[in-house]
């Protein structure tokens, strides 16, 4: 494996990051934070999945928040006494909730429904009880937990709470009789008819389970589910693959994949870190190569992901009909592509491959100065639909992961903090050496 940017860092061998960059970085940061204080409820901390009219609670973005509350009372943006507060008001709301097999409960055998009703807490959407949305709460929740780590009573009730909420999940339940674990259920008519196959952001699901205190998955469920790989070679990057930007980036905004492996990447002389890389370099490949000859793009515009989109239509441009999506999961190189490119999916490969992000930032930027006039980043914006803009498609609203997401991966290449935390969480340790992990900083003696 080449060495990565940890490493260089570690080594005091990587180029400092210039006062522009640390300017433009700390400005969408800091604005990326404030969507979770204008976009939550203060009795019970649940955060809106988006800023439009109505949008009900995501578990996911909450997850996404109570891991951006440390974040910023390091970067003095929020006291911390007032961070441990929210973070308390949440964790209270998610262990005094219904837990049961009711339509309208919040939760049942310790998961949540992936979109709740902001003010009562209850399922809206006939949604699903998520397993991988409550693996990114969980995710939050344990973050806290190793954050506050004081003596102050909150800070205390932090640790016990997340630590109750984390040992009434039955994992066991989840894997619905068989080795790997379902992709949820409802009540109405029990668990989903499909289950994770292919590489995806279920790692952190599988090691949460595996690294449970109470119920967890045997090491035999992780070994089916990464059976179902696919290892590809694109662009003359070798690769696991997975379209959309998000699957290579969602779990790491808490661990840190970098040299450790699992027995897969062992016997592929790579780690998760170094694959996410590849993924980011393919895109851009793609990108400049741009096959089905989209606006805009280029080396310094790319980004595909699961994001919002102009909506199901066919349209005549340059003599050509084009077709467009609503909110789709998009990838390079084999798409679904529309033309339509992510900016918080650019940001969120900082860590792996900020050579390459940082320019695209500012170019998107210049190019497309009104999506960044606040330093908001939008889901999606796409410069061949010209039909109502000269400028392009941008969507309107701003969602809670985009934010999130950059909230996460910009603190993590600018100082590591989510990745040390979690590093001494030692469910995050268990799971990951349940799943076969070694190497790196799994090795015992970092730990003496």
């Amino acid at each position: 494996m080449t060495a990565g940017r940890g490493e260089a860092a570690a080594a005091g061998t990587l180029p400092p990051t210039s006062p522009r960059d640390e300017e433009l970085l700390d400005r969408l940061e800091s604005t990326a934070f404030r969507y979770f204080l204008e976009n939550v409820d203060p009795a019970n901390g649940l955060v809106a999945d988006t800023t439009r009219n109505g949008s009900p609670c995501s578990i996911a973005v909450v997850g996404f928040a109570l891991s951006s509350y440390p974040i910023a009372v390091e970067r003095g943006w929020i006291a911390r006494s007032d961070a441990a507060a929210r973070t308390l008001v949440t964790l209270r709301f998610f262990r005094e909730s219904s837990q049961n097999d009711s339509p309208s409960a919040t939760g049942y055998k310790g998961f949540y429904y992936h979109f709740l009703d902001r003010s009562t807490g209850r399922r809206v959407w006939q949604s699903e009880l998520s397993l991988i949305d409550t693996a990114l709460l969980l995710a939050g929740m344990l973050t806290a937990q190793m954050y506050f780590s004081g003596p102050a009573p909150a800070e205390e009730e932090i640790r016990k709470l997340a630590d109750v909420l984390y040992r009434r999940m039955d994992w066991q339940w989840a894997q619905n009789g068989g080795l790997t674990l379902a992709q949820g259920w409802k009540p109405e008519f029990g668990f989903l008819h499909y289950g994770w196959e292919g590489y995806s952001e279920a790692t952190i699901l599988y090691v949460l389970g595996l690294g449970a205190p109470e119920n967890p998955l045997p090491a035999a469920s992780y070994t089916a589910w990464t059976s179902t790989y696919q290892w590809e070679n694109l662009y003359g990057h070798d690769c696991l693959y997975a379209g959309p930007l998000f699957i290579h980036q969602f779990a790491h905004c808490w661990i840190d994949f970098e040299g450790i492996q699992d027995r897969f990447m062992r016997e592929k002389g790579s780690d998760y870190f170094e694959n996410s890389r590849a993924a980011t370099l393919i895109q851009r490949e793609y990108a400049s190569r741009n096959p089905r000859q989209y606006r805009g793009y280029g080396d310094a515009c790319w980004g595909f992901t699961a994001c919002d989109g102009p909506g199901t239509m066919t349209v005549a441009i340059d003599g050509t009909d084009r077709r467009f999506f609503g909110y789709a999961a998009r990838g390079a190189p084999y798409g679904p592509d529309d033309g339509t490119i992510s900016l918080p999916a650019v940001i969120g490969s900082l860590p792996f491959a900020p050579e390459i992000v940082l320019p695209a930032v500012r170019h998107i930027r210049e190019q497309h100065p009104r999506i960044l006039r606040d330093y908001r980043a939008p889901s999606g914006l796409n410069p061949t639909l010209t039909t109502r803009d000269p400028f392009g498609w941008a969507s309107e609203g701003y969602f809670g992961l985009d934010q999130g997401l950059i909230v996460l991966t910009i603190e993590n290449y600018r100082s590591r903090l989510i990745w040390n935390l979690m590093r001494q969480c030692r469910w995050i340790r268990t799971g990951l050496r349940r799943a076969g992990f070694t190497g790196g900083w799994l090795r015992p003696r970092l730990f003496r």
